[in-house]
């Protein structure tokens, strides 16, 4: 029995009421394929596959697919918006402070107190958002030379 085949980004697009065009397949794929980039650098990759593509025409579609939860926005502070197609769990991130450097980092695991509101002000809380910050491997040498 062979398992089935993940859905194509066109499948996905369809799947989320997403009018499906080239350029949003590309944008979808190259923000899956980039880590956290940020417009300008999704622009870049969309243009590499399809052709022209305007800056705005970028963001009209990262907002419809982050909307539809196919792409995830994240804005550490200091920084553009930056996307990723990482979706569905609640993963944390570590930011360089020099550089900028973006990875992901899996949720805490056991006791975090830190993740549990002391006050949740009536709120349903569905999801916590944690940002390390600190200097990439890369930074972390070059200051030290």
């Amino acid at each position: 029995m062979t398992a089935p085949r993940p859905p194509t980004p066109a499948e996905e697009l369809r799947g989320a009421g997403l009018r499906v065009t080239a350029a949003r397949v590309a944008l979808l794929e190259t923000v899956r394929r980039g880590g956290h980039l940020d417009a300008e650098a999704v622009a870049a990759g969309v243009r590499e596959r399809v052709g022209h593509i305007s800056l705005p025409a970028v963001y009209e579609a990262l907002h419809a697919l982050t909307a539809a939860g196919l792409v995830r926005r994240i804005e550490p502070a200091g920084s553009p918006a930056r996307f990723e197609g990482r979706v569905g769990d609640n993963h944390h991130h570590v930011v360089c402070r020099s550089c900028g450097a973006v990875a992901d980092v899996d949720c805490a695991i056991g006791h975090a107190p830190c993740l549990a509101a002391s006050q949740d002000h009536g709120f349903t809380i569905d999801e916590a958002e944690v940002t390390y910050w600190g200097l990439c491997p890369a930074c972390s040498a070059s200051t030290r030379s």
